[in-house]
């Protein structure tokens, strides 16, 4: 099972989704981790490949 969670800056998805995760045993990837570089620059598209199973 996959869910995702889109929402507005500030509006608790972080929060909802790790309770979810823990809720449904599930593991929880934050796409920030993946799209953001330290010192908040991005990702250059074709580096952003994610693949979850």
């Amino acid at each position: 099972m996959k869910i995702m969670v889109i929402g507005s800056s500030g509006s608790g998805k972080s929060t909802f989704s790790r309770k979810l995760g823990e809720i449904l045993s599930l593991p929880v990837y934050h796409l920030d981790l993946y799209y953001w570089k330290p010192g908040w620059i991005e990702t250059p598209r074709d580096g952003m490949i994610l693949t979850v199973n």
